[in-house]
Parts: structure tokens; sequence; C-alpha cells
């Protein structure tokens, strides 16, 4: 057995100026920017989301401005076969990530879970 829920959503922007876009993007969500420590605050700024918890960041890329969605589950493995199951693929694996494609062309990753109501809010699917 393991749980998933949608984890959020990631504004990927293909830009050199990350603030000036987290700042765009701030303001047309109504969400306050909160910058993120170390490394990880070179390619992300985080949107503070008071309302409904999603974790909502934005990302510098190389590859075309898009946005795409994750998955937080508490074991990441057997999302991924629940997925494929459903017809996604595996595109490529992260640090402790994985990214996927869903049949209709969508990419989107599949995250550790990180959010405070993970435990309340996510689907238990039985490993089958």
């Amino acid at each position: 057995m393991h749980k998933s829920k949608l984890a959020g959503f990631i504004i990927d922007c293909r830009t050199d100026d990350l603030p000036a876009a987290a700042d765009f993007w701030s303001g047309a969500l109504g969400m306050p920017v909160r910058e993120l420590p170390g490394s990880e605050g070179d390619s992300y700024r985080a949107l503070h989301d008071a309302h409904l918890g999603l974790d909502i960041e934005v990302q510098k890329v190389a590859h075309p401005s898009r946005v795409h969605l994750d998955i937080e589950t508490n074991d990441i493995e057997a999302e991924v076969r629940r997925l494929e199951r459903l017809g996604a693929k595996k595109v490529q694996q992260i640090k402790t990530w994985w990214v996927m494609e869903a049949p209709s062309g969508q990419q989107f990753c599949v995250v550790r879970a990180s959010s405070p109501r993970f435990e309340e809010l996510a689907t238990e699917w039985s490993s089958a």
C-alpha cells in the first residue's frame, strides 16, 4: 500500500532573470515569493499558497517554458509502477524523483511526499 496526491505546479521559465519571472507569477497569482536555501535558490523560487497549501514554484529551465505538475508520494517506485500501468512512461530519473510522460504527452514529476497534510489528504493505493 502506498499513498499519493497532487503536490502542486511548477512554472518552468526559460529565462536568465529568475527573480523577475518569480515576481511576475507572484503578482499574477497573488502569492508572495519565498527564496529557497542554498543551491536550490539558484534554480527555484517558491510562491506561498496560503489557501490550498499547494507547492507552487517558479523554476529556471533550459527547455521551452511550460507548466508541469508534481505528484507526491510516500513510495516513489510504487507510484511510478502504478502510473506505468495507467499508460505513463518514465522519461528520466533526477536525484530522488522521476520525470514521467502521460499517454497524451504532458510531462510531470513523481516526488517524495513533503506537504504538511499529506497523510490526511493523499489517496491510498493497493500495490498490484
